[in-house]
């Protein structure tokens, strides 16, 4: 979910003078590696770190001639999601997935999601390690999902229904940003609806995690209401959960 128009509002409230001291604060130097278990007992704004084992990348770019990257982290005990982490574009291009790195910054939350802001890192010596994703199909109507924010998820035998947009009495397997505004040619997020046990979910795909040329992107663009599916992904969340997908594939029969 794009940001910006809520930035805006929000900055409007916050002086300069705040505003420039939070984009430039750092991590205390002594803040030692912690379990999944101390970051998530940690308070907001408190620093963290952890280790942790990149598992995807949104695209780098920079802001104010800064660049930064969001990443998708895991380990063993849990996942992590740092946003805008600072880098060099040829620095950005070793962080594939499997590397491992020690990061610092401080937790915050955003509209439900929890993340790692602020932050440095450090790429550490270590075999490459990828997660399973861990299929949440029984568990994705419960109160027991957010205990697995941005982790690797998958959701088995999910049946595509149908999209519309407001105004319209067309039916779509997808849309082109959440209300339907958006094209391929822009590289919109791609939103769609899949029912399981009953109940109907909304999927995103993510344009800046997975673009337009991407086969998780062209598989979303395919889609027929009534198609029964696999996914994968990681549980996002923004005022409930909001999955970046990052693979779509037929569901076995």
């Amino acid at each position: 979910m794009k940001r910006f128009l809520a930035l805006v509002m929000m900055l409007a409230l916050v002086s300069c003078a705040v505003i420039a001291f939070a984009e430039t604060q750092e991590a205390p130097a002594d803040v030692k590696p912690m379990t999944k278990e101390e970051f998530d007992q940690a308070a907001i704004d408190d620093p963290v770190c952890v280790e942790a084992y990149v598992q995807a990348a949104q695209g780098w770019w920079a802001k104010d001639g800064v660049g930064r990257m969001t990443l998708y982290l895991q380990n063993e005990e849990g996942a992590y999601f740092a946003y805008e982490v600072l880098m060099e574009e040829e620095e950005s291009k070793k962080l594939v997935p499997g590397t491992k790195i020690r990061i610092k910054g401080f937790k915050a939350e955003w509209s439900g999601e929890v993340e790692i802001v602020e932050a440095s890192y450090e790429v550490l010596e270590a075999e490459p390690w990828i997660a399973e994703a861990k299929d949440l199909t029984a568990v994705l109507g419960n109160d027991d999902l957010v205990k697995h924010i941005n982790e690797k998820f998958a959701v088995k035998g999910a049946k595509v229904v149908p999209s519309k947009v407001e105004g319209k009495d067309d039916e779509f397997a997808f849309l082109y940003n959440y209300d339907g505004s958006g094209s391929q040619d822009a590289n919109s997020d791609l939103y769609f609806n899949v029912e399981v046990d009953g109940k109907t979910y909304t999927f995103t795909v993510e344009s800046y995690l997975c673009g337009k040329d991407t086969d998780v992107y062209k598989a979303v663009e395919a889609l027929k209401v009534g198609d029964v599916i696999d996914c994968e992904g990681f549980l996002y969340w923004y005022n409930g959960a909001n999955p970046h997908i990052t693979q779509v594939t037929a569901a076995a029969q």
